[in-house]
C-alpha cells in the first residue's frame, strides 16, 4: 500500500487521486495485531522468519532508528558481519531476508530512504526479519571475510548522511553486467529450469543453481579503489535490469510479456543509489553483489530469455504516441500544427498520467523508475565503448531510448486490456519464458 501511495505522490497525483488509491487497496491490506512477545537484543534471532513477529521486529526497529539513526540501524543490522553470520559460521543472514519475498523489504526500506520517513525505514527492516533466508548460496560468509576495501566516491543524492570520500585508480579489467547476463546465456546448465508461476521459483533456483549462479556474481567486478565506481555499477545493474524486463520481453511480431517477476526488477533497482548513499564502502558493495544476485537468480527462474537487441532498436518506437482521440491543436502549434508532436510534445506525458490513473499498483512503480532512468541515461548515444566492449551481442546498439520504448510497450500491453478487473489479477503477464 504504502509503495502505490509514495509512487503516485512522487508522480504528482493529487489528494483525491490518493485517497481513492488508498479506498481501493485497503480492502486487501491484513490488520495489524500484537505479537506473542517482544523482540529484544536477547532473542533477536529466535524468531526470524516468523510473520507473526512483525509487530515487535516493527517495535524493535523503531527504538532502534529512534536512538541510532536509519544508517547507523542498517549497518549494524543488515550488512554488519554479526547481522549475517558472525564467528560461528551461522547467523540471523539479514542482507538474505532483505532480497527475499521478490525484493519487497529492500523496496519498502528503499522507498523510505528515499523519501525521507524512518517509518517506512523501519517497516521494511521488520519485513526483512519475518521473511525466510532464501539465497544463503548467494550471500555466502565469504562475502564478510575480507578486509574492508579502500574507501570510494559514494553516490549522493541529496539525502542526510551522504557519504564524499576520495579514492585511488585502478587498472582492474572491468567485467561489465552485461558480460555476465552473456555468459550465462551461453551455459546450457541453466536451460533445464521447470514451469513455475510462482514465487517459490526463486528458492528452486538456488537450490539447485545457487553455486553456479555465485560463480558468475564473483566474476562481475567491483573494484572499490577506483573513482565513481558505485555509480557505474549501479548504472550497469539498471540497464540490465530494463533490458532482462523490457527486451527480454520483446519478440518481433508477438504481444509484449510484461512479466509481473521482471518488472519488480526495475522497480528496485531505483533504490540502489538512495540504500547505497548513506552507507560505508563495504556495505556498498555488498548491496550491491547481493542485489546482482537476486535479480540474476529471478532471471533464470522465469526462463532468462536471450535479448533481440537488434531487433527490439530496428523495430519499436523512441515515440510511442497515446490511442487518443486529442483535441484539435493550435494552427500554429510547435513545430506545425500538423506534426504528432502538436498533441504529444513529449511521450513521457501521457504514460505517467495513465501511470496516475490506472488502478494497478505496480503501474505506476514501474513508469516512475524508467522515466527517472530515461531521465538520467536517456542522451545517451548508441555504440559507446563501455556497452560495445562487452560480451552482450549488439549492446552497441543499445541507446538513451531505451527507457521510453519500454514504457511505451508496457502501456501498450495493457491497452489490450482496457476492461482491467482490479479486484482479481492485474495486467501482468506471468506465462514466464520457458522452452518447453
Amino acid at each position: 500500500m504504502s509503495h502505490y501511495l509514495l509512487a503516485l505522490w512522487g508522480l504528482g497525483a493529487d489528494t483525491e487521486i490518493i485517497n481513492t488509491a488508498h479506498a481501493h487497496d485497503i480492502i486487501i491490506q491484513k490488520p495489524s495485531y500484537e505479537s506473542p512477545e517482544a523482540i529484544t537484543s536477547d532473542n533477536f534471532s529466535q524468531h526470524l522468519g516468523n510473520e507473526r513477529f512483525y509487530t515487535a521486529y516493527r517495535l524493535f526497529f523503531t527504538d532502534a532508528v529512534q536512538s541510532k539513526g536509519v544508517w547507523a540501524v542498517l549497518e549494524e543490522y543488515v550488512f554488519n558481519e554479526s547481522a549475517n553470520y558472525g564467528a560461528s559460521g551461522k547467523g540471523p543472514e539479514m542482507l538474505n531476508r532483505l532480497f527475499d519475498g521478490l525484493l519487497h523489504p529492500m523496496i519498502h526500506a528503499g522507498y523510505g530512504v528515499e523519501f525521507g520517513l524512518p517509518g517506512i525505514v523501519v517497516e521494511g527492516l521488520a519485513s526483512a526479519a519475518i521473511y525466510k533466508a532464501s539465497a544463503s548460496a548467494l550471500l555466502p560468509a565469504s562475502l564478510w571475510s575480507s578486509t574492508a576495501p579502500p574507501a570510494l566516491e559514494s553516490i549522493t543524492s541529496g539525502l542526510p548522511s551522504a557519504l564524499s570520500i576520495g579514492s585511488n585508480t585502478s587498472t582492474q579489467k572491468n567485467v561489465h553486467a552485461f558480460t555476465i547476463l552473456a555468459r550465462i546465456l551461453r551455459d546450457a546448465r541453466f536451460d533445464d529450469v521447470e514451469n513455475h508461476s510462482t514465487i517459490a521459483i526463486f528458492t528452486q533456483v538456488i537450490e539447485k543453481h545457487g553455486d553456479v549462479l555465485n560463480e558468475y556474481v564473483n566474476q562481475w567486478t567491483f573494484d572499490s579503489s577506483n573513482s565513481g565506481e558505485l555509480e557505474r555499477k549501479i548504472e550497469e545493474l539498471v540497464w540490465a535490469n530494463v533490458i532482462i524486463y523490457g527486451i527480454g520481453g520483446w519478440t518481433k511480431g508477438k504481444e509484449f510479456n510484461a512479466d509481473f517477476f521482471y518488472m519488480h526488477m526495475v522497480t528496485s533497482v531505483l533504490f540502489l543509489s538512495s540504500l547505497s548513499s548513506g552507507l560505508k564502502p563495504l556495505s556498498q558493495e555488498l548491496l550491491l553483489r547481493g542485489y546482482f544476485a537476486s535479480s540474476l537468480a529471478w532471471w533464470i527462474g522465469r526462463g532468462h530469455p536471450a535479448f533481440d537487441i537488434e531487433g527490439f532498436f530496428t523495430e519499436d518506437t523512441a515515440f510511442p504516441l497515446p490511442a487518443g482521440p486529442f483535441s484539435p491543436p493550435h494552427n500554429k502549434s510547435l513545430p506545425s500544427a500538423t506534426s504528432y508532436k502538436a498533441t504529444t510534445p513529449n511521450p513521457w506525458y501521457p504514460i505517467l498520467q495513465t501511470a496516475v490513473t490506472i488502478p494497478d499498483d505496480h503501474l505506476p512503480k514501474l513508469h516512475r523508475a524508467l522515466a527517472h532512468f530515461g531521465s538520467l541515461y536517456g542522451a545517451r548515444a548508441p555504440g559507446q565503448a563501455d556497452f560495445a566492449d562487452t560480451e552482450l551481442p549488439f549492446a552497441d546498439k543499445l541507446d538513451g531510448s531505451l527507457f521510453i520504448r519500454v514504457a511505451g510497450l508496457t502501456n501498450q500491453r495493457l491497452l489490450l486490456r482496457p476492461n482491467l478487473e482490479v479486484e482479481g489479477t492485474r495486467f501482468w503477464d506471468r506465462q514466464g519464458f520457458y522452452k518447453a
